[in-house]
């Protein structure tokens, strides 16, 4: 078999540049060769993936390196630091070394967990990210964001720790349900919003091909999104200034899942929520219109997301575990709000009487 797939784009960071490999059934063609160091991978994986693709990727990863694996229970609640210790013993167990490498097997639990693996076992060994859901190809998978959970906030534990490739095979999708697939289309949207007119445009002009997963739009839609992502990570790879952005949404959307214990909304779901919020502070401010939220609005319902906050969520709920975030700095609440559709930036003062106001809208 020629191993010829080329990458699609390259992020490009200080001491850690790496590829990502966009395009459907690729997965076999890639020259996995060039990102082993060591002649040990442990693949880390879920109960859902597992039976569908362990044997395929096992199979083809075997020839460049000597694979073994773990299976984790799927889903957010399996996020943790007792998670996180299963996959150190299984290393120490069958003597991994500095030179082996982790593989993530699924979506953005799998993705983030085993980074951080990566990242704290013998102080940092390599990782190569194969995202199976929507939302770890265009997001999670790219930047090299990883941690668990603690039970009073999402993400709180974690260290930055870039992979040494991306390899995002559009096939895998097919191992979604439809929630979980229009989950990751809000990260989608999300990119459009904060970066991309055009692109945030084109989407809407779409959103039947992207809803029965067509190929070419899934392309289109992936790569213009981590195209998106890449240039900002290699702008600000530790998230201390414009990187910030990538967040829009999610102060709103990470108090939902923190609040619902991460057993209710799926990520997207709660980041659909949180970019509904953000947009309506955006226009108490008088920098988006009512169209534009309308037009969100409609958009995300198009793809059964939902727009309305829990019920059982007051404004005192919000602000108690919005208070926890990571991106609270001095104690003031940062929000990502848009200047404009396309013109994400970063809001830092004076934050609290915009909460108030909006939540009182709502």
């Amino acid at each position: 078999m020629k191993l010829n797939v080329k990458p699609s784009l390259v992020v490009s960071i200080p001491k850690r540049s790496y590829p990502i490999f966009v395009g459907v059934d690729i997965f076999e063609n890639v020259d996995y060769s060039q990102f082993f160091i060591g002649n040990k991978a442990l693949i880390v994986t879920d109960d859902h993936i597992a039976p569908i693709l362990l044997d395929r990727v096992t199979k083809t990863l075997s020839k460049f390196a000597d694979v073994d694996f773990l299976i984790l229970k799927s889903g957010e609640t399996s996020k943790n630091m007792e998670t996180l210790s299963r996959i150190h013993s299984k290393l120490i167990e069958n003597n991994f070394d500095r030179s082996s490498t982790l593989i993530a097997l699924g979506g953005g639990v799998i993705g983030d967990i085993t980074g951080f693996a990566a990242a704290t076992y013998q102080r940092g060994i390599n990782y190569i990210q194969l995202p199976t859901t929507l939302l770890a190809q265009v997001d999670s998978s790219v930047g090299g964001k990883t941690g668990v959970n603690h039970p009073l906030g999402k993400n709180m534990i974690g260290a930055f720790h870039q992979p040494l490739a991306v390899v995002i095979d559009i096939s895998f999708l097919s191992t979604l349900s439809d929630r979980q697939y229009c989950s990751g289309v809000a990260e989608v949207i999300k990119y459009g919003l904060i970066k991309d007119k055009d692109f945030y445009s084109w989407l809407i002009e779409n959103i039947k091909m992207l809803k029965c997963r067509d190929h070419s739009a899934l392309i289109t839609a992936v790569e213009a999104s981590i195209q998106i992502k890449a240039a900002v990570v290699a702008a600000d790879e530790r998230e201390e200034n414009i990187r910030a952005i990538l967040n829009f949404g999610h102060t709103f959307g990470h108090a939902i899942e923190s609040f619902q214990r991460y057993e209710g909304f799926l990520h997207g779901e709660a980041i659909s929520v949180g970019m509904i919020l953000a947009m309506s502070a955006s226009g108490l401010l008088g920098q988006t219109s009512d169209a534009d939220l309308d037009l969100l609005t409609n958009a995300l319902q198009q793809f059964e997301l939902p727009v309305n906050v829990p019920k059982d969520m007051t404004k005192e709920i919000f602000l108690d575990y919005m208070d926890r975030d990571k991106k609270v700095l001095d104690g003031n609440i940062r929000l990502i709000l848009l200047k404009s559709i396309g013109h994400a930036y970063l809001e830092s003062t004076e934050t609290k009487p915009l909460l108030d106001k909006l939540f009182k809208t709502l």
